[in-house]
This record gives structure tokens, sequence and C-alpha cells, in this order.
């Protein structure tokens, strides 16, 4: 596909793209052109996970699981081979491991010419994200990064059919989460098993000149924010902790999962640039002090 021009005589040029299509079942597969939906990327991101499709740690006392599925190109029906694909969750005891060089309950896998995936990890369990405060409990969920060379990245998570809390939460209770809400079912070696079949969306690539301009650090309020380019999602950092993936959507602007965050940018006079950020239903703004 050729590279779409974003940035032109210092001015932004606004494309727009829909991620809206069709899909059926044919008795075999799902074939058509909607993609999965996104989901919110959570505080608890790292990057360079190693790659294994093992992640259960020695010692784990929770309930082993296999995780399998199927990555599909935009059409529904095309495997998609070299795609990259990481998943990251809590432990039995309800804990996010950000820190250890071990990466625990942390892995990454490649697809083949198939187009799949496996993992053996366990299920997942709820947890309070706020201790002490009952209308913060998360469903237990897994989540997902799947990022291409010729796809557009996907941040996601699944959850499963009928577990706690699913029906309070802002994410899984979305419209937008109900092909991700999943049954355990059992393999043929009695083995509990989560299935989810994955369809991508179309890559809309930036030209460079896009991130070296408004990448860098910004100053908004009281905190430092950190845009940083990977792949085709412009990472967004605050105080160096992960918030979201966000992607451009026009109009000078890049979202993140689910309209968790908006973020748009105007150049300014003699160089600068200004960030505009939408976060639950807040908006606040920063001009960028370093660059790259």
């Amino acid at each position: 596909m050729k590279r779409r021009t974003f940035i032109k005589n210092t001015s932004f040029v606004a494309f727009s793209m829909s991620a809206f299509g069709f899909t059926e079942w044919n008795g075999k597969n799902f074939t058509g052109n909607t993609p999965t939906t996104t989901d919110i990327l959570g505080p608890f991101y790292r990057p360079g996970a190693p790659l294994r499709s093992n992640i259960i740690p020695a010692g784990s006392t929770g309930i082993p699981l296999n995780l399998r599925g199927t990555i599909f190109k935009d059409d529904g029906k095309t495997f998609l081979k070299d795609a990259l694909v990481e998943i990251w969750q809590c432990d039995e005891n309800k804990y996010y491991d950000n820190v250890s060089d071990d990466f625990l309950f942390r892995g990454a896998v490649k697809t083949g010419n198939n187009g799949k995936y496996n993992f053996k990890t366990i299920v997942p369990v709820p947890y309070q994200a706020s201790p002490g405060k009952e209308d913060s409990w998360r469903p237990a969920h897994i989540h997902m990064r799947v990022s291409s060379t010729s796809q557009q990245d996907l941040i996601t998570q699944i959850y499963l059919k009928n577990g706690e809390y699913v029906d309070k939460d802002s994410s899984s209770s979305s419209p937008d989460a109900v092909n991700r809400l999943l049954d355990i079912t059992k393999n043929a070696a009695n083995e509990n098993l989560l299935t989810f079949d994955i369809v991508m969306r179309k890559e809309f690539p930036l030209d460079k000149e896009v991130y070296r301009k408004i990448t860098g650090l910004y100053q908004v309020d009281d905190s430092i924010i950190e845009f940083v380019q990977s792949d085709d999602l412009l990472w967004v950092k605050r105080n160096g902790q992960y918030m979201s993936g966000i992607t451009y959507t026009g109009n000078n602007t890049f979202e993140g999962p689910m309209g968790s965050l908006k973020v748009s940018f105007e150049l300014l006079p003699g160089g600068g640039v200004k960030a505009s950020i939408v976060f639950e239903n807040t908006t606040l703004t920063g001009e960028k002090f370093l660059k790259y």
C-alpha cells in the first residue's frame, strides 16, 4: 500500500478511514472484513516480553488454561503469518508483575503460515483496580496485542462469558466486547481451552515525518506526557507509564481503544507542537518541550 501523506508544507493533511464492514460464518470460519474490536490497554503493559508460548511460572497454583486461535487479515479469511502476538495477565493472587526481569505471566509468539497462535497460561481471576473500592472490580481477563507489518496493530482484551463483574465493568459490558466474551471448553486431552480468532484491520501507515514532528515530551499540567512511535501505533506514556496505544483517525487526531483517549495535534508558528488530550471527559493541553 502506498504510504499516506499526513504532513505537507508543515501543515497536517487529514484523511479518514472506516472500521466498518461485514462478517459471516460459513460453517467453517468467519468471512468478511469486520475487524476484532479493541479494548483499553490498561496500566500494566510492558514492551519486550520474551518469546515463549508457556507463560506459567514454576510454582504457580493457578488453574492451567490453553489459549489458542487464528489471526486473519482484514478480509477475514486470509491467514496472517509472522504476526507478533503478546499476552499479559495477573497471576492467581491478582498480582501483575510490572518490574521483574522474569516478565511473569507475560509472553509473545509469532504466527506461522497458518496464522495460528497458542499459549499455555492460567484461568484469569478478577481483581480490584483500586483496593478497598467495591466499584473498581475488574472481571477476569487476558490482555492481548497483535502487531504486523501489513495490518493495523490491535490492542484488546478477552473475558470469560458470564464471569463475575462482567456486566458491571464498562469495558467488558460494552457492546464492542460481545464477541470477546468466551466460554472455557475442553480440548482432546480434557484440558481447559479458550479459542479466540482475530480479524485484523487495514493499516493506514503514516509518513515518518508525522512521528518526527509529534513524538517527544510534553508538559501537560502537572504531568509529563511522552508520545513514542512503535510500529503503526503512537504510544502515550504519562510520567513514564504506558497509558494507551493510539491510532490515527483523521482530522489531525489519534484515538485509543473504545474511545478511551483522544489526542489532537496542532503545529505552532516556529515549529512547536501543541497536544490536546481528552481523557475521562477532561481536556488537557500542553506543548512539546523536548524532541528526539
